[in-house]
């Protein structure tokens, strides 16, 4: 995992932001490009804001989702347990290629999160990874929840990062990630900013900061993607 100081970015990657979408299509395309994808390939980081979806993982046990009322729920496969997708929330999907990053998939996460915390540090907001529940923390109550894949050295899925008050109601609805009673907040409740354009533009930089890469925004695909 990168440490502190500045970090030396070696390689082009382009950001693509997706606006607010339904969560199977963008699924469906993050699974045809990471098939599709060459050595060749510069590597992609996708943001978008999500339709209200619930998302259980490879090991997701649907006893977890409590109540879903009229929020969808999808089995996919990204690896945990149960979470929410919605309005109010930053999800960031990174497509890397981590053999030419020289990158494990432990160290892909450790890095992810560092990202994420240091996002919050621009904020004065202190937070912390927790041994054996990936995700970011603030207090114990979680902001950002992470869940990958990885296919042939290749990523796809990401992190979720909940900004606005918005984000949170339907995960009473849940265990989050599993863990009953587990408490969750948003950036915009610690003082931070309700603007998902604002938080977007300082993760990029520490994302660009943790993979040494340096990001050139492109058009997103259409709109049924």
């Amino acid at each position: 995992m990168q440490g502190e100081g500045e970090y030396v970015r070696v390689r082009p990657a382009i950001v693509r932001d997706l606006g607010r979408r339904a969560y199977e299509p963008v699924w469906h395309a993050m699974q045809a490009f990471t098939d599709a994808r060459t050595e060749a390939t510069p590597d992609e980081l996708w943001l978008v804001e999500h339709e209200p979806v619930f998302t259980l993982g490879q090991a997701g046990k649907p006893e977890h989702v409590l109540l879903p009322g009229d929020i969808p729920v999808l089995h996919v496969d990204r690896g945990g347990q149960v979470t929410y997708h919605g309005p109010g929330q930053l999800v960031a999907y990174p497509l890397l290629d981590l053999k030419r990053l020289k990158i494990g998939v432990r160290d892909y996460v450790c890095r992810i999160e560092q990202a994420i915390i240091d996002t919050l540090d621009t904020w004065n907001i202190g937070a912390a990874r927790k041994d054996g529940a990936p995700g970011v923390y603030v207090n114990g109550a979680k902001i950002a929840s992470l869940g990958i894949r990885v296919r042939r050295g290749c990523t796809f899925h990401g992190l979720a990062f909940n900004i606005t008050g918005e984000s949170l109601p339907p995960f009473s609805r849940i265990n989050p990630c599993g863990y009953a009673g587990l408490q969750v907040v948003a950036l915009e409740d610690l003082g931070g900013p309700a603007s998902l354009a604002a938080v977007q533009a300082v993760l990029l930089e520490q994302l660009g900061r943790q993979f040494g890469l340096a990001w050139r925004h492109e058009a997103a695909p259409p709109a049924g993607t």
